[in-house]
């Protein structure tokens, strides 16, 4: 009789109750909060942000930074604004970058050291080319001209607040000078600058790459550069 019991004690539902999740064994595994990111993934380790600024020496230097030579770096498909949320207070770098968009603080945090920024506008046709250079010149197409921006945008790009490389040059001395005296650092004077040529360097609005002209076509196969002679054409890449 004491087997029967036992085996009637344990064998008719098992110990897992009548019916429900819990017979079934489909109750969700522990620390599972309704398809909700868990606290222990949420919540950061203590010294997470340890050693995060640390020089990889995967952006090329010191040329001009422009979008290909951060894409070349392996780490971002596409880059159309520049932003710092973290290491505002200890980025040291001195570089002279072009990128669409630029927050207030990335401004600043660049040209405490000495550094430079310009937001330009690019088409969608111009950063296609500028991601993928490679394809574009084995396709022996002329590099085309930048498109300028659309209406909407032209404000942003013509104030020099934003650093916009439509903005009346005279005016950046002033600007640089009010962000300088907004956020409490010294400005330094890059005219004294060993790498002044440097970051001085820009491109023309109409311009796609460093060194290339809109009209000019790059022979990949015999490693030359292809540029007009018909003074109808000079004149339309020149405009």
């Amino acid at each position: 009789n004491s087997l029967l019991s036992l085996g009637r004690r344990r064998g008719r539902k098992c110990g897992r109750g009548h019916k429900g999740e819990r017979q079934r064994g489909t109750r969700p595994r522990l620390g599972f909060e309704g398809g909700q990111t868990p606290f222990y993934i949420r919540i950061p380790k203590y010294g997470f942000n340890e050693g995060h600024s640390r020089p990889l020496g995967l952006v090329p230097g010191p040329p001009p930074l422009t979008t290909i030579q951060i894409i070349k770096s392996l780490r971002w498909p596409s880059i159309y604004c520049f932003d710092i949320f973290q290491g505002a207070d200890t980025f040291t770098a001195k570089v002279n970058i072009e990128v669409q968009l630029a927050s207030e603080l990335a401004i600043a945090a660049i040209e405490k050291n000495g550094g430079v920024v310009t937001t330009a506008f690019y088409d969608p046709r111009s950063l296609d080319i500028v991601c993928k250079p490679v394809p574009f010149f084995l396709r022996g197409q002329p590099i085309p001209k930048r498109m300028l921006p659309p209406e909407e945008l032209v404000p942003y790009y013509t104030d020099a607040k934003n650093r916009g490389y439509l903005a009346d040059p005279a005016k950046f001395p002033e600007a640089r000078l009010e962000l300088a005296r907004k956020y409490g650092y010294i400005l330094p004077d890059i005219t004294k600058d060993e790498l002044f040529k440097m970051l001085c360097t820009r491109k023309d609005p109409r311009q796609i790459f460093f060194g290339l002209a809109p009209g000019w076509v790059v022979n990949m196969t015999d490693k030359k550069i292809l540029k007009p002679t018909d003074e109808n054409l000079l004149k339309y890449y020149s405009s």
